[in-house]
């Protein structure tokens, strides 16, 4: 029987709490869904190597471990939330591939650069980059965003992608796919977000540019837009009445779970896709990427 997409995980009102940045996911109430138990692969991605930036926790898990279930093995980039990554990296390697965990701040290019190595010197070369990693913070006025973290939000969610790209590209082959993470934030920005909501425009336009720049090399460059999506995030940047509440305003009347968005990234990376570059993928519970 088919599954109701209104009731398939809880509805809004979630339990009030607050994290420091950037959450821990074992503290969140309910626990995400990344897939654990639920994603069956099927071999799309057999043998592949994927670089996944925010691969730790939230929406990066949820694609690690569908990846590693197609057959990828997985160079897993965070910050420093070194158990969430452990843990990533312990459900890619019950799924019989190899995963690689590295600290490290995207702000810094030298950095960047060193992850594209890690993963062809450790994996053997990149077939896929995920550029899933972001900041956010919520402002009730914009006289309250310093130029400090307006600064940080574009150099983590853009710069860091750009440093990214620009390492991995020389060392694709072509059928190399590199996705990006958006927003429904893109095309229909939160107020109180206003730093993330515009670097999530700047990723879409990217996005675009990018996969006409790299379509002469085989290479292919799309992205996900996600709505609401349940992830450590949420508790640790936004008021407690607003987690409380996270979701409700979709026409699905919830949040959606990181497991809802994996086949998406799968769909993107393997071969089902080869005539698709340059598009956007909105996962959203119903609200319009117009």
């Amino acid at each position: 029987m088919a599954i109701d997409p209104r009731t398939r995980y809880s509805r809004p009102p979630q339990e009030p709490q607050k994290q420091p940045i950037p959450g821990q996911t074992e503290e969140m109430d309910p626990l995400p869904d990344h897939g654990e138990e639920s994603y069956k692969g099927s071999g799309k991605l057999e043998n592949r190597v994927a670089l996944i930036t925010g691969g730790d926790s939230g929406i990066g898990r949820a694609v690690a471990i569908a990846f590693a279930r197609e057959g990828a093995d997985v160079l897993i980039s965070y910050y420093n939330e070194d158990k969430d990554a452990r843990e990533t990296a312990r459900w890619v390697e019950e799924a019989g591939r190899k995963a690689v965990i590295v600290p490290g701040d995207i702000k810094d290019e030298a950095h960047c650069q060193s992850l594209v190595d890690r993963a062809v010197g450790d994996l053997g070369r990149i077939d896929c980059l995920v550029n899933n990693a972001a900041h956010q913070k919520t402002f009730e006025r914009i006289e309250d965003i310093s130029a400090e973290e307006w600064d940080v939000t574009f150099r983590t969610n853009i710069h860091g992608m750009f440093y990214l790209c620009k390492a991995a590209i020389p060392r694709m082959e072509p059928g190399g796919t590199i996705i990006n993470t958006t927003s429904i934030n893109a095309k229909d920005p939160s107020p109180t977000l206003l730093a993330y909501a515009t670097t999530k425009g700047a990723i879409a336009n990217f996005t675009g540019g990018l996969a006409g720049y790299v379509a002469d090399r085989g290479i292919r460059v799309n992205a996900v837009a996600p709505g609401p999506i349940w992830t450590p995030l949420i508790p640790s940047t936004m008021p407690e009445e607003k987690v409380e509440n996270f979701g409700k305003s979709t026409p699905l009347g919830r949040a959606g779970q990181p497991a809802e968005l994996a086949s998406a990234f799968v769909y993107l990376a393997s071969d089902d896709s080869t005539y698709v570059t340059g598009a956007i993928i909105p996962v959203t519970g119903g609200r319009l990427m117009l």
